[in-house]
């Protein structure tokens, strides 16, 4: 993203919440009192990624996404918690702190243990210690595929790891496949936007057992709007309706796409996942992709401005958000169809920051995990359970404070897909914030641990088990 100066004001109650503040320390770390109880099964690391400095020198970042990032663990082990924090050592951060200015314009495990920070421009990928929070250095591919952005949520398995590299100079994507233990993409296959002038943004796409949904939003990518120094009403991206939007489907052994249409207009950043719908005799009628969908709102990007965020004054200014299920039928047809998969009044409208069992990603699932709305409200600030099949959703709420992603984290020898516990760090509306532990099926708080002090909102992160 583009980062320019604005002014910041010293703000106070609401408009001083701990989420929109910079972090105040390079690092810490301690073991935190826990109220309630950790199960004793919980053994790893939660490592939770986002910005965590908005400011340097007279420099102040003007949107959410902007800032230097501030990486934060929470290692669990025998019902205890030690929690600490780090700024994560880009080359832009150091550059910034060496010079005292801004310097340059601007997560996920991967299957064989490395832990790789990202976003959405390939440089700005970095690898982590996920035990001491250390920056050991930039993640670079070893192949010549090249390019300048990427998806910045790669499906990440055991096995592989998948990613789209959008092209800016003749509109379409690659679909690239990385094995584990290496450093080389190799391409699975091409997908070229039906629409333009621009490949469509694609923050994030799902996949099924045997495909990789490749979306097209008309949200589109501009080379221009990369390249400039001034605010632009969409950041480096361009609004075009009547370019449509589509949903195509590519065969991962062959490379060949099997199905694209066209949908009706959406707005989505993140994609919850993806299933294969199949007939009693085991054929593939269809692809259904679901996603936190803005209801094609852009305005969404905007609302998202540090300034907006920190004046609110308790209007109601959220934009609306759906759980956006995509059906995308194999049989040729040229339509897909795109709808809520629950009525939207059931998680208050705001939809996003998802998770879910990973044991059912690109299978047929009924749980996800999310942040939801409680009225009125700037920023989503609830946590969701939504079940699909009974079209229901579970809401926790803390009156005042804005949780971040919840992450599912299984519990060993489970056969229930909601058998374990979510995860979330909660910025508190006391200028504090601390870690929240809730019971995977009941949704019910079962521990909760204080930090010494605030931390900035975050935005997604990854569980690391504990091996030995």
């Amino acid at each position: 993203m583009l980062l320019l100066m604005i002014n910041l004001k010293k703000m106070e109650n609401d408009r001083n919440h701990v989420a929109w503040t910079s972090v105040r320390q390079e690092r810490w770390q301690g073991e935190l009192h826990v109220q309630g109880e950790i199960p004793l099964w919980l053994n790893g690391t939660y490592l939770r990624n986002g910005p965590g400095l908005w400011h340097i020198a007279d420099y102040n970042f003007r949107h959410l996404f902007d800032g230097y990032a501030t990486l934060v663990g929470l290692h669990f082990h025998g019902g205890r918690l030690v929690m600490g924090h780090r700024q994560i050592e880009s080359n832009a951060y150091m550059a910034a702190k060496k010079n005292n200015k801004l310097c340059y314009r601007e997560f996920s495990e991967l299957g064989d243990g490395r832990v790789v920070c990202l976003t959405e421009t390939i440089k700005g990928s970095i690898v982590v210690d996920p035990d001491t929070l250390d920056t050991i250095g930039k993640f670079e591919y070893s192949d010549k595929l090249g390019g300048l952005l990427h998806s910045a949520h790669p499906i990440v398995s055991d096995s592989e790891f998948v990613t789209l590299l959008p092209d800016l100079i003749k509109p379409g994507y690659l679909v690239v496949r990385m094995e584990p233990g290496t450093n080389e993409r190799r391409v699975i296959g091409r997908v070229d936007c039906r629409g333009g002038p621009a490949p469509g943004w694609v923050h994030s796409f799902p996949v099924t057992e045997n495909y990789v949904v490749v979306p097209e939003m008309p949200l589109r990518y501009c080379a221009q709007n990369l390249l400039k120094a001034e605010p632009t009403p969409l950041f480096k991206f361009e609004w075009h309706p009547h370019s449509k939007a589509y949903m195509h489907v590519m065969c991962k052994a062959s490379g060949k796409i099997v199905a694209s249409v066209e949908v009706p207009l959406y707005v989505t950043f993140h994609f919850i996942n993806a299933y294969e719908e199949k007939d009693e005799e085991g054929r593939v009628t269809a692809v259904i992709a679901d996603c936190c969908e803005h209801n094609a709102d852009t305005t969404i990007l905007q609302k998202l401005g540090l300034q907006n965020l920190r004046s609110f004054a308790g209007q109601d200014v959220l934009p609306d958000a759906r759980v956006g299920r995509f059906r995308i039928p194999m049989d040729g047809s040229p339509n897909g169809s795109l709808e809520a998969a629950l009525d939207p009044n059931e998680h208050g409208k705001g939809m996003d920051m998802c998770s879910i069992n990973p044991a059912f990603r690109g299978k047929k699932y009924r749980y996800a995990y999310a942040c939801g709305a409680q009225r009125p409200c700037n920023f989503p600030n609830t946590l969701t359970k939504i079940d699909l099949v009974e079209r229901k959703a579970k809401n926790w709420h803390d009156e005042g404070s804005i949780p971040s992603e919840p992450l599912f984290v299984a519990r060993p020898g489970a056969t229930e897909e909601d058998d374990g516990v979510v995860i979330s760090m909660v910025s508190d509306k006391n200028g504090k914030g601390y870690a929240v532990l809730l019971d995977g099926s009941t949704f019910e708080e079962i521990a909760r641990a204080n930090f010494p002090y605030g931390l900035p909102y975050g935005l997604h992160g990854c569980w690391v088990p504990k091996t030995s």
